[in-house]
This record gives C-alpha cells, sequence and structure tokens, in this order.
C-alpha cells in the first residue's frame, strides 16, 4: 500500500509564501517523477511543477520564478515553495508521483489527499 501524505496549505496574503510537504510511504522501489497539480473552483487539475529523480525540473509559465519545486530521494519527499503568492494562485493543490513498486515493475500512478492554499487580503 502507498501513500501519498501532503502538508502545508493554508491561508496567506499576496506577496507572502508557503511550503508545501508531500511524502510518499509504503512499499516503494522508485519514484519518477514527483510533480504538483492545482486546481481552482470550476477550473481543470492543471500541472504546477515536476520534478525528476535526477532534479530536472519543469514549470507552468504562471509560476515561474515564484515557485521552486524540490526533492529528497532519502525520504521520498517532494516539496513546493510558493513565493510571491497571487489570489489566482488560490486552489487545492495535489502532490502526484509515479511509482514503481518493485524491480522491473510498471509505474502506477498515485495522488495525495489535496491541500487547500488560499491568498487573500
Amino acid at each position: 500500500q502507498v501513500q501519498l501524505v501532503e502538508s502545508g496549505g493554508g491561508f496567506v496574503q499576496p506577496g507572502g509564501s508557503l511550503r508545501l510537504s508531500c511524502a510518499a510511504s509504503g512499499s516503494i522501489f522508485s519514484i519518477n517523477p514527483m510533480g504538483w497539480y492545482r486546481q481552482a473552483p470550476g477550473k481543470q487539475r492543471e500541472l504546477v511543477a515536476s520534478i525528476g529523480s535526477v532534479g530536472g525540473t519543469n514549470y507552468a509559465d504562471s509560476v515561474k520564478g515564484r515557485f521552486t519545486i524540490s526533492r529528497d530521494n532519502a525520504k521520498n519527499t517532494v516539496y513546493l515553495q510558493l513565493n510571491s503568492l497571487k489570489p489566482e494562485d488560490t486552489a487545492v493543490y495535489y502532490c502526484n508521483a509515479y511509482i514503481r513498486t518493485k524491480v522491473g515493475g510498471p509505474p502506477y500512478d498515485y495522488w495525495g489527499q489535496g491541500t487547500q492554499v488560499t491568498v487573500s487580503s
């Protein structure tokens, strides 16, 4: 059984910062990639950022220069540092990871439960 557990969401004023964390646990052989998505009310879920096992990153244009994704492979954890937050960043943020549970096995797509980020004055 594999689980992704997120933490770090909350309420922040425009211009503020938050740090999201997502820890994977269970029967894990490898994880690649890990990423963060978000879904605002009435909108489709969208990719925010992703990171490969050796650190290659990809960001949505709307967050480039403001958000930073990182990971700690020893802890099976991915982080998202959110800086210079804007009201349009308000959404539920979901952690995502493709996880192999055994050598030679296929990767499976796992999701966290979501954490709310609200940016408002």
